[in-house]
């Protein structure tokens, strides 16, 4: 039997909030609320974190994560996350674990229910997907640039034609929430999506991450407000 494993980084070190992983969300380590939402998942086999950080690995151990240490090769800022996975598939199946998908979390984001898991593994298998990004539908969003001269522009539409809201194509935003593939394609593309990709759309109030100190009591309020904070 091949296993489904989360897969979920976590470096000791950030630059915009210090600590990040392991700050105070709704009561709990940040790292903590990733780790739940994968061990309670149906479709998800076992859960690891890959840190650089003893104190991340002993927390996540206390979450019933299992620890993958980092090298510190591959931990600083300019290190890819395909660089952590790619390490972490290597450490798990070397502990004779045969691993069939990956589901690649943020822990910097711990806006998501264990049904979104569950539910983007059943997409890219009822598909025939080859690999799956989360993202949140986007509607009546224009964007706006600064051009050449100084003035705004505007991007996805032009501004003297605007179209009806019924009008308007889909967008989808890449909220960061999760990823799904297979190790082959990982390694033999050193990236996260690649072949048939599929889209798993959140709720709207999932896409926020947490980056700058303002994000903790945002994501903490949206949390509360929906009652995601009692996992």
């Amino acid at each position: 039997m091949s296993d489904t494993v989360a897969i979920i980084p976590a470096r000791g070190g950030s630059k915009g909030i210090p600590r990040k992983n392991l700050v105070d969300v709704c009561g709990k380590p940040l790292i903590a609320w990733s780790i739940l939402q994968a061990r309670h998942a149906r479709h998800i086999d076992s859960v690891w974190v890959t840190s650089d950080d003893d104190e991340i690995l002993a927390v996540a151990e206390s979450f019933g994560a299992r620890p993958i240490r980092r090298p510190a090769e591959i931990s600083g800022d300019q290190a890819s996350s395909e660089s952590a996975w790619l390490h972490a598939l290597d450490a798990i199946e070397g502990q004779g674990v045969a691993v069939d998908l990956v589901v690649a979390m943020q822990a910097t984001s711990p806006i998501r229910e264990s049904s979104d898991l569950d539910g983007g593994l059943q997409t890219l298998r009822e598909q025939s997907y080859d690999s799956l990004l989360s993202v949140a539908e986007v509607e009546d969003f224009f964007t706006w640039r600064i051009g050449a001269d100084g003035g705004a522009e505007s991007v996805n539409y032009d501004y003297r034609n605007r179209k009806r809201r019924q009008q308007i194509e889909k967008r989808y935003l890449e909220n960061g929430s999760f990823y799904v593939f297979r190790p082959q394609q990982l390694r033999r593309d050193n990236n996260r999506l690649g072949g048939r990709i599929g889209l798993f759309v959140m709720g709207r109030h999932k896409m926020f991450q947490i980056d700058n100190p303002e994000d903790i009591e945002l994501c903490a309020a949206v949390m509360r407000g929906f009652g995601l904070d009692r996992a």
